[in-house]
């Protein structure tokens, strides 16, 4: 299970967390503007942008989980299990494989816009990396610093849906995660007023009434709930460090910690690690479930004209600072 959001302060802000009961040995990648992406069914663009996202990589190939390109496009997938569903190859469409979707609308779109031309005419195929990498199912985050979709391939074919909340969970179907905050209408940041009877004399006995009724459990629906109450909720300052502390702090909100989601018999997902990217600038921030210290790849900093992949395993270990 894992939750994508946007946030904007004086920059662009796109991230998420992983949340799972093992790790595929991810890593921050940066994809130059030459590096040849090689899509199995559809033609490779001559040119592409550069990105710079978390990915596993297989065979040479980095399969993206999250990535924001050089325009301040990001994308994120997400598990969307027993809802997606991928066809076959389509004459006339741009045939591409779930695995290689981010690369192909990041590497060509500059903003939402343009990504919704391209899905347009994109048709997402159920082709396997390999034998050992089964399709995954997925629904997806796209968005700029002026909006956001979600994108969802489904049984009826593709759909993309505006996303004024610029926040993503699981399950259910976008439509349905919207339309379900109707039941936290009456939420606030501020002390409730007694509207229980004006015969009582009823004062809140706390700081943060306001959001009594918030969900707390780990489900998607929660997840969205919390995620999307708190980022819109959220105040901060516009320097980039003010702003990538309070990006983590909203994406804190959903963390899942060891023992309280079962996903098999003694194993438990955890949130595995939270992202944060800077989209106007970007660099990669993130920590881990073992890391709380922020760690931080810059795009700009690699050969971004070059061919070859930069590749930076995970900073692993607690890193705790000592003041005596």
């Amino acid at each position: 299970m894992c939750t994508a959001a946007t946030y904007r302060t004086k920059d662009f802000y796109f991230g998420r967390t992983l949340d799972y009961y093992f790790s595929y040995g991810e890593e921050v990648v940066v994809t130059p503007r030459n590096y040849p992406l090689g899509f199995r069914g559809a033609k490779s663009p001559e040119n592409h942008y550069a990105m710079i996202g978390m990915a596993h990589m297989e065979e040479g190939q980095p399969l993206y989980y999250d990535a924001v390109n050089e325009k301040g496009l990001g994308m994120a997938g997400l598990n969307f299990v027993g809802n997606a569903v991928y066809g076959k190859e389509a004459p006339g469409r741009e045939n591409v494989a779930q695995f290689e979707f981010i690369p192909w609308i990041l590497g060509q779109c500059a903003d939402v816009r343009e990504a919704r031309k391209l899905l347009a005419r994109t048709n997402l195929t159920d082709t396997a990396f390999s034998e050992r990498l089964p399709v995954a199912q997925l629904h997806w985050l796209i968005a700029d610093r002026e909006g956001s979709v979600a994108v969802e391939a489904v049984r009826e074919g593709l759909k993309i849906y505006d996303n004024p909340v610029g926040v993503l969970a699981n399950n259910p179907p976008f439509p349905e995660q919207m339309s379900r905050l109707a039941n936290y209408m009456q939420l606030s940041p501020r002390a409730p007023r007694n509207l229980f009877s004006d015969r009582l004399s009823l004062e809140p006995h706390s700081l943060g009434m306001g959001a009594f009724g918030l969900p707390g459990d780990l489900s998607s629906q929660s997840r969205f709930a919390r995620a999307s109450f708190v980022k819109l909720n959220a105040v901060s300052g516009d320097s980039e460090s003010e702003s990538v502390s309070q990006f983590f702090h909203i994406l804190g909100a959903v963390e899942q910690q060891r023992g309280c989601s079962e996903a098999e018999e003694g194993k438990y997902e955890i949130t595995i690690y939270t992202s944060c990217c800077n989209a106007d600038r970007g660099i990669y921030y993130y920590t881990t479930y073992g890391n709380r210290q922020i760690s931080a790849v810059d795009m700009y900093r690699e050969d971004l004209e070059g061919s070859a992949l930069a590749r930076y395993p995970l900073a692993e270990g607690e890193h705790i600072l000592m003041q005596n």
